[in-house]
């Protein structure tokens, strides 16, 4: 009873802070749309869920590594330096390289180097915002310092990231991608979000706007659907068909165009952030790696 009471208290306190969010945004919007544009990105890109999770043990054998980013400090381990096959684990939005630790331990077993980051603003590493052009340059940076790798596991947003970071270097089909649950499309991300802050259709033009003068795209550009025509590693992809963050509509529609790198296998009852800390999904996940 008092967890049931504890966790309606949090869902209260949440709708309320969402509705005052709503309201502050509305209101700035009747005065400029690109003020309130400018205000709804940097809430996108900032991460409130705060993982608390306690440090595995394997985390304490690892190797600590870190590295300066554009004046911030990126934190992550590395286990079994010096072998011939490196693995790079790179985690989704609100989460950090500790919820892979099941991994962790089999890769190391099967005789991988495992380097696991936390991106920008999460876990240990420093930041308070993070966005797919920081995550891109803190893989690369990884990249340069302790590749190159031969495997990638990625979650979420960690996939997209991971996925326009591979179409920029040189790769082949002898590299192996494990993509989870991979944030598929950025524009279903931000139509996701401007309903849920309930903000305006002008406002929305703005923000897009507001990408294209930070980055020269256009939203659509951050799309792996996209991105997957310069990929040429083999991949397997693990989607269920439950996920409510990252829809399996936009994967259905890659999956379409028969793309031959591409194994797609779809679970059900999962859900978006369930499914890679389930058996046989670890199972799968580590057999793909061999």
């Amino acid at each position: 009873m008092l967890h049931e009471h504890f966790d309606d208290q949090m869902k209260l306190a949440q709708k309320i802070a969402l509705n005052y969010i709503r309201a502050k945004l509305n209101i700035i919007a009747v005065m400029s749309k690109k003020k309130a544009a400018k205000k709804a990105f940097q809430l996108f890109c900032t991460p409130f869920r705060k993982q608390k999770k306690h440090n595995p043990p394997i985390f304490d054998k690892g190797e600590k590594l870190s590295f300066e980013l554009d004046g911030l400090t990126i934190r992550g381990n590395r286990w079994n330096n010096n072998l011939p096959r490196k693995v790079l684990i790179i985690h989704g939005f609100e989460s950090n390289s500790r919820n892979f630790d099941r991994y962790i331990v089999p890769l190391i077993h099967k005789g991988y180097e495992v380097v696991a980051f936390d991106a920008p603003a999460h876990g240990r590493s420093d930041g308070k915002q993070l966005n797919l052009p920081l995550y891109v340059k803190a893989i690369r940076e990884v990249y340069t310092l302790y590749g190159p790798f031969q495997a990638y596991l990625a979650h979420s947003f960690g996939g997209l990231a991971l996925s326009h970071f591979l179409e920029t270097i040189p790769h082949d089909k002898a590299i192996k991608t494990v993509l989870i649950a991979p944030a598929t499309e950025t524009t279903t991300a931000i139509d996701s979000f401007f309903r849920i802050i309930d903000l305006d259709g002008e406002v929305r033009k703005e923000f897009d706007k507001l990408i294209y003068e930070k980055s020269g795209v256009w939203p659509d550009h951050y799309s792996i659907r996209r991105a997957m025509k310069n990929i040429r590693s083999t991949v397997l992809w693990i989607h269920d068909e439950d996920d409510d963050v990252t829809p399996i509509s936009d994967v259905l529609k890659l999956k379409n165009e028969n793309p031959s790198n591409i194994e797609f296998v779809f679970t059900k009852g999962f859900g978006h952030r369930r499914i890679y800390r389930e058996n046989k999904v670890v199972k799968s996940i580590l057999d793909f790696l061999g």
